[in-house]
């Protein structure tokens, strides 16, 4: 299965859903604010994956359709305070939100879209005892979410270990991942231990899933993944490939120069190539990938306990995804 394919069909199946919620109400703009990120489509792994985990367990994919589309506005709630923090001027080629309005409307949008969110799940058509069950995968990953922003922040411009950092992605990134699996098998009637291989499943995905950005950030097309490999180095990004090259370059003089790049706002291109070349010759970028596939690798063993289906080849596909992409 063509997992790139199979989301561009969910992403336009999950178009009139994802408008149906938010009216035309005042004030214009703040609707218009909220309407935005959703709106403007984009893979839509994480309501893909409710829908996915729904029928993957036999369940009424369309009980699970509201849930998908309350986890893709949470997702974009996180966007549009992320925009704000890092002072981001594009996202999906138009103008993010802050600039586009203002940034106390910003806010307030995110706000709206996570209130919003919070409204769906209460109306979904299911029993009482799996409502209540959703909302708490739900409600603990945007607190892990709001742990991970922080993490990162913290650590902007240092180089932290690789659990540190393996554990604030998996905050940051793999717990929304993880709360869509569950909620969709949820939704779709299955058993706690299905329920928990699944969460499992989505959460060594997202790991997986944002090692390979990281990788991408420093081994990817430019032209391709729309960010040069200046990026992540002059920003001062600690990765998997940064933790790892600090812990096998061996050469003291060498240690000195990279930790000296990493994080250099003004670092030339000459000395981004230089940090580039440190990490091949550490064999860093190489583990990068490696680390990524061992997380899929993981991701797909938790299906096992699924029955063949359309959904499970979906999200096995999905898992591949996750890292034979060039964006």
């Amino acid at each position: 299965m063509d997992a790139k394919e199979y989301l561009i069909k969910t992403s336009k199946q999950l178009d009139d859903p994802i408008r149906k919620y938010i009216g035309d109400e005042e004030p214009a703009n703040l609707i218009a604010a909220s309407r935005q990120y959703p709106y403007a489509g984009g893979k839509r792994m994480r309501p893909a994956m409710v829908l996915a985990a729904a029928g993957a367990v036999g369940g009424d994919v369309s009980k699970a359709v509201p849930l998908a589309v309350a986890i893709e506005y949470i997702h974009n709630f996180t966007l549009v305070h992320d925009d704000l923090m890092d002072g981001d001027e594009q996202r999906r080629g138009m103008t993010t939100i802050h600039i586009a309005y203002d940034m106390p409307t910003a806010i307030l949008a995110g706000d709206a879209l996570f209130a919003k969110a919070f409204q769906i799940i209460s109306e979904l058509d299911v029993p009482d005892k799996k409502v209540r069950e959703i909302l708490k995968y739900v409600t603990t990953a945007v607190w892990d979410l709001a742990r991970g922003q922080q993490m990162d922040v913290n650590n902007e411009r240092k180089i932290v270990s690789e659990e540190a950092y393996i554990e604030t992605i998996r905050l940051k990134t793999s717990v929304l991942f993880a709360a869509a699996a569950a909620g969709g098998a949820l939704a779709g009637g299955a058993d706690k231990k299905t329920v928990k291989a699944l969460h499992e499943y989505a959460m060594a995905l997202g790991l997986g899933f944002q090692i390979f950005d990281d990788y991408l950030g420093i081994a990817g097309d430019p032209s391709k993944t729309g960010k040069s490999v200046g990026n992540d180095i002059r920003k001062g990004k600690c990765t998997v490939m940064v933790t790892h090259a600090v812990r096998n370059i061996k050469d003291a003089k060498v240690l000195d120069e990279f930790k000296g790049i990493i994080g250099k706002s003004d670092a030339t291109e000459e000395e981004v190539s230089r940090a580039r070349s440190i990490m091949e010759n550490a064999g860093s970028i190489a583990y990068g990938r490696r680390m990524a596939k061992k997380k899929v690798d993981e991701a797909i063993s938790k299906l096992s306990i699924l029955p063949p289906s359309e959904y499970k080849e979906f999200m096995i596909a999905l898992a591949k995804y996750a890292i034979d992409r060039d964006v």
